[in-house]
């Protein structure tokens, strides 16, 4: 049985800024998450701080394992505190971010 991974609201954040960090650093990434969502570099910036957001940028990466792979390898970050990130940053954005 895997152990669950306790994560807060201000951890889950913090990876979520790394994940769009990550994209932004790198031009093909970038452009391919944009096209992938509709979304160009104006809107992107003005809900980098959107719980939502990076709840969708941790999606996407999850959905990709070698590229989610070389976002933890590359901001050392274990790769089984992603998805607890992304339901805490999910939750967020549906206003309960304190769970049940």
């Amino acid at each position: 049985m895997a152990k669950k991974v306790l994560m807060t609201p201000s951890e889950a954040e913090s990876v979520g800024l790394d994940a769009l960090l990550f994209l932004a650093a790198d031009e093909t990434r970038l452009v391919r998450f944009l096209s992938l969502t509709g979304m160009d570099v104006a809107e992107l910036r003005k809900s980098a701080d959107d719980p939502a957001m990076l709840a969708a940028v941790l999606e996407y990466l999850m959905q990709d394992e070698s590229l989610l792979l070389v976002f933890t390898s590359s901001k050392d970050i274990e790769p089984d505190q992603v998805a607890p990130a992304h339901a805490m940053l999910t939750r967020a954005s549906n206003g309960t971010a304190h769970g049940r």
